[in-house]
């Protein structure tokens, strides 16, 4: 007896077993789960190679997904589609062969013929000899020596292919047992992965939908205001940039969802002029006192809009505090210094520079670097200091 025998025949099967469905209960992505199973069942069986026929729902077809093993024995990944009437998907998936099955759900190469002439003796016909002998056939092409189908309520959604074990030996029973029972883990694990991923694809188009429908309101806003046209798009593209910026030079930190967080508030920070006369918006003169209220609360008259969206509770502080100043002297509040949030210290600069070199009806634009320069002077003061310097870097480097 070799030292591999031995070792093989410490295996306590039900303790990989039970390792093994922790191990699956954990993954949420199916292509990953597979190969975790597949690199599992050759590591721990000691066999050349295996892998899986795995179902694609959305081609409708069976796909060799995952092959591990030896280097000339395994099966290259999407060598092979196995549609409904392949002959091991038939096997497996049609009522009228479920006889066929050898007890365990394990078909062995070295039992099909036995299984071929049990056929024949009690059912007289050829149909279940014939898909038995394409079986046969297709196992030989894929060197495989056991098939384990994987089903979740008698549908099948995957077919593991194990070849044979290194030492040339048979398959045991305990061995077998264990193949079975891991079938039915894989399969109730990769139907679980399967509704994971599809509820993340479901939740990734209504959020789509949800930045399209936010680009739309951010679009309405401009149409209004005749002179700020691609102004929103502009300032929502300087804001990412100048976070960014902000994180290359390490003057700060942010998560992941900040970015749109900011990519929202971005291309909502204005929408509260929605409510403002267009005769304000477009008059050529200086403000009257009332008309320049009325102007100053649209950061509050935007947040009051959108307050009821609760997907936009991280993107409300930039759109109520971008015209606030980090001297203090800023509206509506005059929140001071860090007090401020970053989403709308942000803003603020991004919103200042682009309306610098924007056309207004009270004055001409600036050249892109009388803009900066504005920025540079008032950094401190009107701007948070640390989105002013990333502003500024971004212009000096080009990038903007």
């Amino acid at each position: 007896m070799n030292n591999m025998t031995k070792t093989r025949r410490k295996i306590d099967y039900k303790k990989e077993l039970e390792s093994a469905s922790r191990s699956m209960i954990m993954v949420h992505e199916p292509a990953l789960l597979i190969r975790l199973i597949i690199r599992m069942i050759v590591q721990k069986v000691h066999i050349k190679h295996a892998g899986m026929i795995l179902f694609n729902p959305e081609k409708g077809t069976y796909i060799l997904s995952i092959s591990k093993g030896e280097r000339g024995m395994k099966i290259p990944e999407g060598f092979a589609r196995f549609d409904k009437k392949h002959p091991i998907i038939r096997l497996f998936s049609e009522k009228e062969y479920a006889a066929l099955i050898m007890k365990k759900s394990a078909v062995l190469t070295q039992d099909l013929n036995t299984m071929i002439w049990q056929e024949s003796i009690f059912n007289g016909k050829n149909g279940g000899q014939g898909l038995l002998h394409q079986v046969s056939s297709q196992m030989r092409m894929f060197n495989v020596e056991a098939l384990v189908p994987a089903k979740y309520k008698d549908i099948l959604m995957a077919v593991l292919l194990l070849g044979e074990k290194r030492d040339g030996t048979r398959f045991e029973p305990n061995e077998l047992d264990f193949f079975a029972a891991l079938a039915s883990d894989v399969a109730m694990a990769i139907r679980n992965a399967q509704l994971f991923d599809d509820l993340r694809k479901e939740s990734e188009k209504y959020h789509n939908l949800f930045l399209r429908t936010v680009i739309v309101l951010g679009r309405a806003i401009e149409a209004k205001d005749k002179y700020t046209h691609g102004h929103t798009e502009r300032v929502t593209d300087y804001c990412v940039q100048v976070a960014r910026q902000m994180m290359d030079n390490g003057s700060a930190e942010f998560p992941d969802n900040f970015f749109d967080s900011l990519y929202i508030a971005a291309l909502l920070h204005d929408i509260g002029k929605i409510g403002i006369s267009e005769t304000i918006l477009h008059k050529a003169s200086k403000l009257s006192e009332g008309e320049n209220e009325l102007m100053q609360q649209h950061p509050l008259a935007g947040a009051e809009i959108l307050k009821d969206l609760s997907e936009l509770k991280e993107s409300l502080d930039g759109i109520k505090y971008h015209h606030e100043r980090y001297d203090g002297k800023g509206y509506p509040y005059k929140l001071k210094g860090d007090d401020i949030p970053y989403i709308a210290a942000i803003i603020s600069v991004a919103d200042a520079f682009d309306a610098m070199m924007t056309d207004r009806p009270y004055r001409k634009a600036l050249s892109k670097e009388e803009a900066l320069e504005e920025i540079k002077k008032h950094s401190g003061t009107q701007f948070h200091p640390k989105p002013a310097k990333a502003l500024v870097e971004l212009v000096e480097m080009g990038r903007i």
